[in-house]
């Protein structure tokens, strides 16, 4: 039997987050990011995108293109709220799941779908479920494999459902722009525009697929096997034993800026953090993954004296390993960051002294209570949702 595979993706993540605990941002033009004129965009609400706002775009630029958006400061545990609101939804409905960024995932439902009279009832009961509970809305791509369920789902946003069958294709995904195929970096688009490829079927039917091969690579045999719409990888699911703790995320475009590399490993060394503090989990090894823009990858990692989940440490290690590794100059699509040989802090009791051990907890202590202090800060209008928020996401 044929593989039913679902690509959920929460559509304007990071706006429509914002605008769910903050009633009068509903309905108005938003954007994510740094207050300065010379911030970039993140994410941008689809009132602000029908003014053209995008992200990656300046804010500077934003702005006189709507004069009337509002920019809101990034909130990174507000997102993982969330995230871990739509994923307990989805486990409702599929156990076999795989977390791809804080916004989106895959979902495995070949057995579920088999055994349900109405297929697109289920997974459209799916989508109401996470706009019912959390006030999100999200595009579903329904596929027999991984990456055609990825496309499918931006092929009708916001709060579509696509269907994208191997019978589909020569109508549904070669007429796409192949700048628009998941894995085609912004030079790679570049260079086969120049040669004359324009869409994705164009790719597929060249006539020199030996030239393709000889410029692209390995990365050649990898777009080639998912323009024809095949795809074998799996649907990953996270072990609830896991020995690890990591979290990657691939950049909307290839990219050599160092501040933009730098950004991202902060964000991915608090989200790694979050999780490791969210389940008491401590670790004594820090990876880093480097992808660059012809899938080729570059792994470091490094064991550190003390076991931690602290932000700080695990940033400050996954940048040194950065710098001392990044090949200068080749464009990267994907940053990850793992902390490894994760355990309860009572596991370490044997390398760790009673001082030591004190220390580190003494340490969550005060983080607790600062937390409780913040939760009781904060504006009244705010302050029962905040509150509900912070006590779920600490416990």
């Amino acid at each position: 039997m044929s593989r039913i595979i679902l690509h959920i993706d929460m559509n304007a993540y990071f706006a429509s987050c914002a605008q769910v605990i903050e009633p009068k941002f509903q309905g108005k033009p938003i954007a994510v990011g740094g207050k300065s004129s010379r911030s970039i965009i993140t994410t941008a609400s689809y009132e602000a995108r029908n003014f053209g706002v995008h992200s990656a775009m300046p804010v500077f630029q934003a702005k006189k293109l709507c004069p009337s958006l509002i920019i809101v400061s990034p909130d990174f545990r507000l997102y993982e709220f969330f995230t871990r609101k739509f994923i307990d939804i989805i486990k409702r409905f599929s156990d076999i799941i795989e977390l791809a960024s804080i916004d989106e995932c895959y979902v495995d439902v070949t057995h579920k779908i088999s055994i349900n009279d109405n297929p697109f009832s289920f997974v459209k009961s799916i989508q109401d479920a996470i706009l019912d509970e959390t006030g999100l809305k999200c595009s579903i791509g329904v596929a027999p494999n991984k990456f055609l369920a990825k496309m499918a789902s931006d092929m009708k946003k916001p709060f579509g459902i696509t269907v994208l069958r191997k019978r589909d294709i020569p109508g549904m995904l070669w007429p796409l722009k192949i700048g628009d195929m998941y894995g085609v970096g912004k030079k790679t688009a570049i260079f086969f525009m120049d040669i004359g490829i324009q869409t994705i079927g164009d790719f597929v039917h060249y006539n020199d697929q030996a030239y393709l091969k000889s410029k692209l690579g390995k990365m050649y045999d990898v777009l080639i096997k998912w323009a024809n719409g095949n795809d074998e990888s799996i649907v990953h699911t996270e072990s609830s034993d896991a020995k690890s703790v990591g979290n990657s995320r691939t950049f909307s475009h290839d990219t050599t800026d160092y501040q933009e590399i730098k950004e991202m490993f902060s964000k991915l060394a608090k989200s790694v953090s979050r999780r490791a503090q969210r389940d008491e989990l401590f670790g004594v090894t820090i990876s880093i993954t480097i992808r660059y823009y012809d899938f080729r990858n570059s792994n470091r990692s490094l064991s550190i004296d003390d076991p931690t989940n602290d932000y700080e440490i695990i940033f400050m290690n996954a940048m040194r390993m950065f710098d001392q590794n990044y090949q200068e100059g080749r464009p990267i699509r994907l940053l990850g960051i793992t902390l490894h040989n994760v355990a309860k802090i009572d596991s370490f009791a044997k390398q760790l002294s009673i001082f030591d051990r004190e220390t580190i907890r003494s340490h969550r202590k005060v983080d607790q209570i600062v937390k409780e202090i913040n939760q009781k800060l904060g504006n009244k209008s705010k302050v029962m949702i905040a509150a509900e928020m912070i006590g779920d996401f600490d416990e």
